[in-house]
């Protein structure tokens, strides 16, 4: 059997939400609550939910770039949450992140060269005419030249700014890198570019990516096997082809009821889900979805549902497939 390349088991993130006079912990945001996923080595694994339901969350917290509150995220094999940090710098060579936001997640005071060569000269690895030679070979890779080294970010389109983003991140070589809606705030004739530029370095480089997205249409295009998350929880897991032709958890189904059909004379069902998604600040008793499951029981209401494996691969955490 092949060992992932990441384990995640168990994962919760809550946030302490204070009040009163005096500041005291009132509550959590359960962003991500009992969370348990593996991404196979060279896959690209997509993470589908709506907003809010804890995705950038989970992708922060596998790379530890915020403090889980408890749980395990194994890197091979390596337990990152126990490592101290000397030793997480040196896990920094391997695991990197793409930002949503091409702007903000870029330092307006830097040049591009100072900003994608930044980890190099953090981890000691390059300087001088090497470090600028690596630096350009990075910016060629995703479609950027030479003259765009002295430029400032706000010199740069949105697609530009992705584009210097993704530099960044390769430019330690890693083996894993989170992308966090990486499309989402482009245009729709650039996300069809990025999202072909990173299919093309995940093959040339042999990547595993973790794709975070609420774009079904995205992650049908770039996924292997996918996630679905709702209110801090996976509720099913599958290959691509498994969840879109055989989704079984009613949450899944509805949102992929909500992929329009470009066919006027096709009839299309859409599952229409009744109120609002709960607080993740007070999510409700038992499994999170019962509130507005067109099939709920129950035992819905009081005991949260197991995942389970129904087919090779599929898992789903649903007292109907019990």
């Amino acid at each position: 059997m092949i060992e992932p390349l990441i384990e995640v088991k168990d994962l919760k993130k809550h946030f302490p939400v204070k009040g009163g006079i005096l500041q005291k912990v009132t509550g959590f945001v359960r962003a991500v609550d009992g969370v348990d996923l593996e991404i196979e080595r060279g896959e690209i694994f997509g993470l589908v939910g709506e907003s809010g339901c804890g995705k950038t969350t989970l992708g922060r917290a596998c790379l530890r770039l915020i403090e889980p509150t408890s749980g395990e995220v194994r890197f091979e094999d390596v337990d990152i949450l126990n490592l101290n940090l000397k030793d997480m710098q040196k896990m920094r060579l391997k695991v990197q992140m793409v930002f949503q936001d091409p702007f903000s997640s870029l330092d307006p005071r830097k040049m591009i060269k100072d900003t994608v060569g930044e980890g190099l000269v953090i981890h000691g690895l390059a300087k001088g005419s090497e470090l600028k030679e690596r630096v350009l070979q990075n910016l060629e890779r995703v479609g950027l030249k030479k003259e765009h080294l002295y430029r400032y970010p706000h010199e740069f389109s949105g697609g530009q700014r992705q584009r210097i983003g993704i530099a960044r991140s390769l430019i330690l070589n890693p083996k894993f890198i989170v992308l966090d809606e990486p499309t989402s705030a482009l245009d729709v004739s650039v996300q069809a570019k990025i999202l072909n530029l990173l299919l093309k370095l995940q093959k040339e480089l042999d990547l595993t990516y973790m794709f975070i997205s609420h774009n079904l249409s995205v992650i049908e295009y770039m996924s292997d096997r996918i996630a679905v998350m709702y209110v801090g929880k996976i509720v099913e897991t599958g290959t691509k082809v498994e969840l879109f032709e055989n989704p079984l958890h009613p949450y899944t189904r509805a949102l992929f009821s909500a992929i329009p059909i470009p066919d006027p004379d096709l009839k299309h069902v859409k599952i229409i889900l009744k109120g609002d998604v709960p607080s993740p600040l007070n999510p409700p008793s038992g499994c999170r979805f019962h509130p507005r499951c067109p099939y709920t029981e129950e035992l819905c209401e009081r005991e949260e549902p197991i995942s389970i494996e129904v087919s090779s691969g599929h898992k789903v955490a649903c007292h109907l497939t019990r």
